[in-house]
Order: structure tokens, then C-alpha cells, then sequence
């Protein structure tokens, strides 16, 4: 089964008790992403979040320095996205939206329904009453058509929600259809004047489908909004074509993510190369040549009094390193100190001006002297500044690879895919290779023996076997005919299949999950903010400390207070205490503490995802890591999830085809799986029809947890458990109890049936255990995590189940709400509380639990609920989702430990701690080599986490044949 995923990652929660609604007065919200070029650190990151949280209309922003990202959720009635983009180019850093609110799949819905009987004065009402829901974008309603329009927020409002608030003004709603608007974002070439603007405006608004256009002249970017089920892309393309004969081109607007990180890469490595063409010289004319006799009598000829032509080539070599390669830091402390704060940039440009203007101001006294020696520090501005370029070289590099998860997903899309033309009776008439991004919805797709799967989409023709392994982690080719699903990203083995696209860009699979991966590596663990308060006051401090540094060496040699044989022969007091507060500055750059956290997480989230656990951010992550209790929901966790009817036993004179017709009829409205077990063992007593159609339920009523009940050929039907039956009064005799334990004795479910109020029948469904349940908990046992099974089925049949699995545990016949509150209950006994569940009904635990985690194969709102996806659907890969997130945190803190070892070892010793006893002291040059070196060497450990394998116990589970369909 193809996973379902969640159209975006939750916002972190505090307190999760309830599921978050995105109410507010000011209307629904919105996310854009934007490309920020020029951040260096957390400091960097915390200037432009600072600025953008004070904005009008901004509800969180997210700055990640690491992905070079801005994630920002704002109400569009009170900001735009230009504005957004125009502060961050404000704080003095390049912002590009890569991704706005209505990019994310199913960021808006809009559905058709039926009004019967609709009259022009009820039309205004019913449109009211739309408006006034939350979430509702816009209303239409034709009463010519007998039809209303809805625009929606599917997270702030359903549609069965619209349904209801139409009844309620006495009109009877049908649903239609249901949809998702699509935006893309295109770019043409050749305009060259607003008329043509307008012309290609007008052309595409013409279209059947199109919503709304939003124009960017700079870029010469169109951004559409359209029904992907009405028209797509190649229509765009092919009108703006079309348009002013033929002197435009458009093509897909490339979002550039990756090739901007490579540019910035080519950047670095360019500058350092450059830097180092003048620094090398520098640094051989001031410690090797001068120990070379030929060449340390030329350097020291004099020129211009005591002024040198050592001198004077270190000061002509290292002024295009301080001002020309070095001139990102002078801009970059420039923007932090213009909004009153400090970073990495402004350590730097302290200390090489430092070393340089002195350097300066002692080769000019010595060409205005006669006996006054200059000292210059040449060298140390220019190979500090080189060693930095050189450390930011290997950090972006190193971080690159971060990300390498994300980049792996997005290549599972193939570049080209082959378009069909099918006449009325499904023949192929001419077949065209196009761009895969081209690919709209109900387009028929052609699908090669070893090729790539284009898109989302079913089987209208052929049969084959595809590799779904990259998406779902099944390692076994799962066989494909007509009327299966495929998914787009994998891989067609043998046959040739011909595929309709259903879900097409940013709404397949793929897509999300791509998304889902983005949004969670921007979403910062709470442990981040204990890198960002000490990056916020440590810059000033370490300013403070290096002054203090050179001032009390200067005082200390001025007032000898240490002998003057410690000083070098080339120097003075001053110029040692000088070199001692400049190391100070350099080495205790923050930027390593800055990058523990978020480079852990990012390599975390990503290794989930490539292991099939898709974990929603850094919090869901450290919370993983604590949990040390584990709720199960039954069907579709521990079990199975695919039910079977496997016993019938009729208490009432009847055919069975008549008892059968009736209960399917009432549970063909749920969604429950033991509904649908029901309906399939039904259809058997049809086996004529290949969709039966069942006779019409009337005042349907699904009571949560306990069962259904309709009226279906003017009789009372009421299906579902035990408790049900009592609480409508309905007498169960001896006979139906004894089948109920029986059921319940063999770990299967009882279901009894009602008609009129009498007793007709008794359903007994079994679920198997998913393989390997019992060793996955007894796993768990040895990991200290407790587990738990809190079901709405029986109690005998949870009884049975937790005793076959280990788990001492049970709580049964519990309603939504009492889920949640039993996780409530485990979490206040001091517990850190995992739920994992599948259904509509696990959603309450879900969030109220510290850490929800969904079965792909589970309910959306489930997956939307649950703060870790487990692709795979394996109970195995609970284990993985904990195992990986401890694994993930020891990495955190060991990068914390070094990062702040490296501090707290490192600015002792620059400040000359160990030079009054063994004499060893840190030129700059050298400090900033090793400051570069803890940024490194942070991300490198991060990096490990690549290499993680999951424990080696369910490799054991995998051996013994466990694997779970």
C-alpha cells in the first residue's frame, strides 16, 4: 500500500493536550521559504530571526545558518511575502522565496457541493455561513446551478464541517468532489516591457482552471494558481509560447537550492586560493626568508630610514587579503553592529584591523625614523584571514553533505518521462518524451522495463513488478496490473505499464516526503536554545576579554611584572600583549557551539528518513531520546490491519445473503478496518458484481470506539460491540455471550449485529499479530521502555493479544478521548510517553502523547498528528525511531563537549596562560587555524552519524524472515 504522508510537518507544541488549530483574528496562515546567502553563524541566524519576529503579521520564523534557510509563518491579510524577503535583505543578507504558502501540497482544498432545491435568496445565507467558518478562503454559490464553491484550509476546516454548516441554514449538501489547488512558478524569457507582461497575464488567465497570477518583473517570474485537475503546466507553457509570435520562452522556475550551495562552495574555495597567493609570500618574507642569508640581507636593505623592503612587500601584499578577499567580514560586521549585535564577522575584522593597522602605524614611524625597529604583524592579518577562508571552505563542504538525504530523494524523481495520446478506445496514437516536471494530472504515462516511475499515479494497462523499496522500504518488487497504484520515484522491473498521474509535483509522494525532510531539518531541537543564548552574549564578552587580555600584559610589562627575558628580541610589551588579545578574539569564535546541534540533527532526520522513519523536526527527535514508555493501539499496530470475517452465526430465521446485504449497507460508511472486513466478506455473496452497489443507509450515526448504526430498508441497524447492544437496551442471550468468549479466548473480535432492536447475529473477525510483535517488545523490555496496549477492541480479545506479545499491560475498550487520557495519566506518574497508532481514533493520544509516532500505512489524520512517520509501516522501526534519536543526542552532546572544551581549553592558552612557565604562546595566525579546525571537526562528527546501523537484534528479527507486508 502506497504511504500516506501529512501535507506538512506540525508546529512545535507546548503542553500538547489538544490537536492545534490555526485560529486567529487575522485569518488563516501561511509559510514561505526563502534562500538566505551570507549567514556565518547562529549570531547570523539570530539577527534575522529578531528582525522578522517584529514584523507585523509574523507569527514564528525559523533561521537555520546551517541550510542557509528562513522558514517564516505569517497571516497574508496583515504581510506579503516581498516584505519578508526585503527585511532579511534589510539585516544585510540575500533572500530568494524558494517556497511559498501555497507551494506545500494540499495547502488549499476546494470542493463542489450539491445544494438541492436552492432558491437566490438562500444562496446569500448559505454563502454567509460559509465565510464565517474559519479557514473558509472563499464561497461561491450559484443557486442556477445548485452548486457552491468552497476554497479552504483543510488544517483549519473540513469539509464535512462545510457540509454541516450548510445544513444547518435548512439546505440539504451533497459532496461533489473534492480538490487541491496547485501553484507553479514559471519563468519567461523575452519579455522586455509591462505590455508584454500584461499580454502574457492575460493570455494565461484566459485558461480554463487558472485562480490567480502573481507576477515578479525582476525575475520576469509568473507564479500560478490553478485546478490541476483543469489544465497544468504544458498549457502554460504552450499559451505564453503561443503568445507574441512566438518571442517568449518558458520553462519551469528553477529553485537553484543546490546550485546556490554549490556556488557558495566555489566562492570560498576561489577566495581562500586568492588569499593565499598573497599570504604565502607574506609569510615567507617574515619567518623563512629571514633565516636565509641572501635573501634576509635583501629584505632588511632600507629604503626610507629604518623602513624596509621586508616591509614594504608584506604591507603592498597583505593590504588586497584586509580590504579585497577580506572585505565579507568588514560588510558583515558592518550589518551586525548597524542593528546593535555582534558575530563572528565582527571578531575577525577587530582582530586583523588590529594586527594590520598597528602593523601600519609601525612601518611608517620607522620611514620617519632613523633608529626606531619596526615590528610588523602582516603575517597575521593576512594568514588569519586565509586560515578562516580555509576553515569556512571545509565547513560549507562538510555541510553539504548534511543534507545529502534530501538531495538522494529529490534524484529518485527520473528527468524525462514518456506522454501517450490515447484515442477514445484507449489506443495509443503517438507517444513524446517530456520533462517529468510537465506532467499533469490524468496525463497516461509509459512506463519502460528498468525506467523510473514519473509520477503518482494507477495501472489503466500492462502488468509488471516494481521496486518500492526508496519509498516504502519494502525490499521485495511488489506486482502490479490493472487498477494498482504506483508511486512515482520507483522503479518498473520487467514489464511495460501505462500509468495515469494522479498526484503530480509538489502533491506526490515523493514530494512530501521531500518536504516533509526540509521542514524538519529547519525545526530546531529545544536544546538549541542553549547554543543561541550563549552565542547571543558570548561575542561581547569575548571583546571584553581579549581588551582585558592586552591590557593587563601591557600593564604587566609596563610595571615589569614579569622579566623582560620573556619578551622576543623583536618585540616590545605591546606588542606582545597585542599578540596575546588578538588570539583571544580569534580562537573564541562561537561558531562550533553553533553548529553542534543542527548539524546532528540534520544528518539525524536525514538517516531516518533513508531507514523509512520520517522524524518532524528536532523536538520530535529529543523527545524520542527520553521516551521510556510506549503506547500500542491494537488493529493496524500490533496487528496485521487487514481483518478478515473468519465465523457467522445467524439468531434470527434469515437468508444469510439478507443479514449480510443489510450490515454491509450500514458499514459501508465507516472507515474503520473491522467495517471494511465486513464489506468484503459480504461482496462473496455477489460475486457477480465486481462494485456492488448496497441498498441506501439512511440517518447513518458512527458512535467512536463502539460502533455503527443506520436505518436500511426502513429497519434499525445497529453493528458493534458489546457495550453498544447494552447501551440501546438491546438483550444479549447465552448463546451470543459464549461466542463472544470464544472469540475473545482465540484473540479474535466479536461483532453483534441488531435489527429492530432484537439480536440477529454474531460476527467473529480475526487480525493477526504483525510478525515479530513479540520480539519488538521484548526488544524494547531490554531498551527499559515499558509498553502499554490501550484499544477500543473487547477485553478478551486484548488480553489474548498482550499475553501472545509480552505486554503485561491493557487497557481495552477505550474511547478516543480515554486514549489520550490514559497517556495523560502515564505522563503526569513522571513517564515520557510514545503513542504508535494508525487510525482516525489514535489522533488525540497521538498529540497528547510526548511523542506520537503514525503508521505509514495509517489515516492522514493520524499521520498528521504524529510527530514521527514509519514509512515501512514495521513495528521494528519504532525501535529504530528511539534508537536513532539516542544515538543522534549522544552525538549532540559530545559536539557540545568539544565545542565548549575547545573553548574553555583553547582561550586560556591564547591569552598566554602557559607563557610565563614553558614560554608557549598562540600567534593569531595560528588561533584562527584552530578555530577553523572545531567548526570542522564539529560537522565531521556529525557526519558520523551517517554510518548509523540499527541495532544489530533486529537484523537478528530480519534473518529469521520477519518482514511485514
Amino acid at each position: 500500500m502506497a504511504p500516506k504522508l501529512p501535507s506538512s510537518t506540525r508546529s512545535e507544541r507546548s503542553g500538547k493536550g489538544v490537536p492545534e488549530k490555526e485560529e486567529n483574528a487575522e485569518g488563516s496562515q501561511a509559510k514561505a521559504m526563502y534562500s538566505v546567502t551570507g549567514m556565518t553563524c547562529s549570531a547570523c541566524s539570530g539577527q534575522v530571526e529578531r528582525a522578522l519576529r517584529q514584523l507585523p503579521g509574523i507569527q514564528d520564523a525559523v533561521v537555520d545558518a546551517l541550510s542557509n534557510r528562513a522558514q517564516v509563518t505569517f497571516y497574508p491579510a496583515l504581510i506579503n511575502e516581498e516584505t519578508i524577503r526585503e527585511t532579511i535583505e534589510d539585516v544585510g543578507y540575500q533572500a530568494t522565496l524558494i517556497q511559498d504558502h501555497q507551494t506545500n501540497a494540499k495547502s488549499t482544498q476546494m470542493c463542489r457541493i450539491r445544494i438541492n432545491g436552492i432558491c437566490t435568496s438562500c444562496s446569500t445565507a448559505v454563502e454567509s455561513a460559509l465565510q464565517a467558518l474559519r479557514g473558509v478562503l472563499m464561497a461561491q454559490v450559484a443557486s442556477a446551478d445548485e452548486e457552491a464553491q468552497v476554497h479552504y484550509d483543510p488544517k483549519m476546516v473540513s469539509y464535512k464541517e462545510l457540509l454541516e454548516a450548510i445544513e444547518d441554514t435548512g439546505s440539504v449538501a451533497i459532496l461533489i468532489t473534492t480538490g487541491y489547488m496547485s501553484k507553479l512558478q514559471l519563468k519567461v524569457d523575452g519579455v522586455c516591457t509591462d505590455h508584454s507582461m500584461r499580454l502574457i497575464e492575460n493570455s494565461l488567465r484566459s485558461l480554463p482552471g487558472v485562480q490567480d497570477i502573481v507576477i515578479d518583473p525582476t525575475l520576469n517570474k509568473f507564479s500560478v494558481s490553478y485546478k490541476p485537475d483543469v489544465t497544468g503546466p504544458r498549457n502554460f507553457i504552450q499559451v505564453i509560447e503561443s503568445t507574441g509570435s512566438g518571442r517568449y520562452k518558458a520553462m519551469i522556475f528553477p529553485e537553484g537550492g543546490r546550485e546556490v550551495h554549490e556556488k557558495e562552495i566555489e566562492r570560498n574555495y576561489r577566495s581562500f586560493l586568492w588569499s593565499l597567493v598573497f599570504a604565502i609570500p607574506v609569510f615567507l618574507t617574515s619567518m623563512v626568508f629571514m633565516y636565509v642569508p641572501g635573501l634576509k640581507h635583501g629584505l632588511d636593505s632600507n629604503v626610507v630610514n629604518m623602513l624596509s623592503v621586508g616591509e614594504i612587500l608584506r604591507w603592498a601584499l597583505s593590504t588586497p587579503v584586509q580590504f579585497v578577499i577580506g572585505r565579507r567580514f568588514y560588510t558583515g560586521s558592518y550589518k551586525a553592529l548597524r542593528r546593535g549585535s555582534a558575530n563572528m564577522d565582527v571578531l575577525i575584522a577587530l582582530g586583523t584591523n588590529a594586527a594590520y593597522f598597528y602593523s601600519v602605524y609601525s612601518v611608517l614611524r620607522a620611514a620617519a625614523s632613523k633608529d626606531f625597529k619596526s615590528t610588523d604583524f602582516f603575517e597575521t592579518s593576512s594568514m588569519l584571514i586565509s586560515f578562516i577562508l580555509l576553515g569556512k571552505y571545509l565547513e560549507i563542504s562538510a555541510k553539504g553533505k548534511t543534507s545529502d538525504a534530501i538531495a538522494k530523494l529529490m534524484d529518485l524523481a527520473p528527468e524525462t518521462a514518456i506522454l501517450l495520446t490515447l484515442d477514445c478506445e484507449g489506443n495509443v496514437i503517438t507517444e513524446e518524451e517530456i520533462d517529468s516536471r510537465l506532467i499533469q494530472k490524468n496525463d497516461v504515462i509509459k512506463i519502460l522495463p528498468g525506467a523510473k516511475v514519473a509520477s503518482d499515479g494507477f495501472v489503466i494497462w500492462g502488468q509488471s513488478h516494481v521496486n518500492e523499496s526508496m519509498i516504502t522500504g519494502e525490499a521485495r518488487p511488489v506486482a502490479k496490473r490493472k487498477g494498482d497504484t504506483v508511486i512515482g520515484g520507483t522503479v518498473n522491473e520487467d514489464g511495460v505499464l501505462h500509468v495515469e498521474a494522479t498526484q503530480v509535483g509538489s502533491e506526490s509522494a515523493l514530494s512530501q516526503i521531500v518536504q516533509l525532510v526540509e521542514s524538519a531539518q529547519m525545526a530546531k531541537a529545544p536544546v538549541q536554545k542553549f547554543a543561541d543564548r550563549i552565542s547571543k552574549y558570548f561575542v561581547p564578552l569575548v571583546i571584553i576579554l581579549s581588551f582585558s587580555t592586552w591590557l593587563s600584559w601591557f600593564l604587566a610589562g609596563k610595571f615589569h611584572r614579569y622579566p623582560k627575558s620573556w619578551i622576543p628580541s623583536s618585540m616590545d610589551s605591546f606588542e606582545l600583549a597585542l599578540q596575546f588579545g588578538i588570539s583571544v578574539m580569534v580562537i573564541a569564535c562561537p561558531c562550533a557551539l553553533g553548529l553542534a546541534t543542527p548539524t546532528a540533527v540534520m544528518v539525524g532526520t536525514g538517516v531516518g528518513a533513508s531507514q523509512g522513519v520520517l522524524i518532524k523536526g528536532g523536538q520530535a527527535l529529543e523527545s524520542a531520546h527520553k521516551v521510556n514508555c510506549i503506547v500500542f493501539d491494537k488493529t493496524g499496530t500490533l496487528t496485521v490491519g487487514k481483518p478478515v470475517v473468519v465465523n457467522t452465526r445467524l439468531l434470527k430465521n434469515m437468508a444469510l445473503q439478507e443479514f449480510y446485504e443489510l450490515v454491509a449497507a450500514t458499514e459501508v460508511n465507516s472507515e474503520h478496518p473491522l467495517a471494511k472486513a465486513i464489506v468484503e466478506y459480504a461482496k462473496k455473496f455477489r460475486e457477480d458484481e465486481e462494485n456492488p452497489t448496497w441498498p441506501e443507509a439512511k440517518d447513518f450515526v458512527s458512535i467512536t470506539g463502539h460502533g455503527v448504526k443506520a436505518i436500511v430498508r426502513n429497519k434499525e441497524i445497529i453493528v458493534g460491540n458489546k457495550s453498544l447492544m447494552l447501551d440501546h437496551n438491546i438483550a444479549i442471550p447465552s448463546e451470543a455471550e459464549d461466542m463472544l468468549a470464544e472469540t475473545e479466548a482465540m484473540a479474535q473480535t466479536g461483532i453483534l449485529i441488531s435489527i429492530n432492536g432484537e439480536l440477529a447475529g454474531v460476527l467473529a473477525i480475526s487480525d493477526p499479530l504483525k510478525p515479530g510483535a513479540r520480539d519488538v517488545i521484548s526488544i524494547l523490555k531490554s531498551m527499559k521502555v515499558k509498553s502499554i496496549i490501550v484499544t477500543g477492541d473487547n477485553w478478551g480479545t486484548a488480553n489474548s493479544i498482550a499475553k501472545e506479545v509480552g505486554i503485561e499491560t491493557v487497557i481495552a475498550e477505550a474511547k478516543p478521548e480515554q486514549k489520550a487520557e490514559k497517556v495523560k495519566d502515564l505522563q503526569a506518574s513522571g513517564n515520557i510517553v510514545a503513542m504508535v497508532g494508525d487510525g482516525i481514533n489514535d489522533s488525540l493520544a497521538l498529540v497528547a502523547a510526548d511523542v506520537g509516532m503514525a503508521i505509514g500505512a495509517g489515516t492522514d489524520i493520524a499521520i498528521e498528528a504524529a510527530d514521527i512517520v514509519l514509512m515501512k509501516s514495521n513495528l521494528e522501526d519504532v525501535i529504530t525511531a528511539i534508537d536513532l534519536s539516542r544515538k543522534t543526542f549522544s552525538r549532540i552532546r559530545l559536539n557540545y563537549i568539544w565545542a565548549l572544551g575547545y573553548n574553555l581549553l583553547g582561550i586560556p592558552i591564547a591569552a598566554g596562560a602557559l607563557f610565563p612557565s614553558i614560554g608557549l604562546r598562540l600567534p593569531p595566525w595560528i588561533a584562527g587555524a584552530a578555530m577553523a579546525a572545531s567548526s570542522v571537526s564539529v560537522v565531521c562528527c556529525s557526519l558520523l552519524l551517517k554510518n548509523y546501523r540499527r541495532p544489530k537484534k533486529l537484523d537478528g528479527l530480519e534473518m529469521q524472515g520477519v518482514t511485514v507486508e
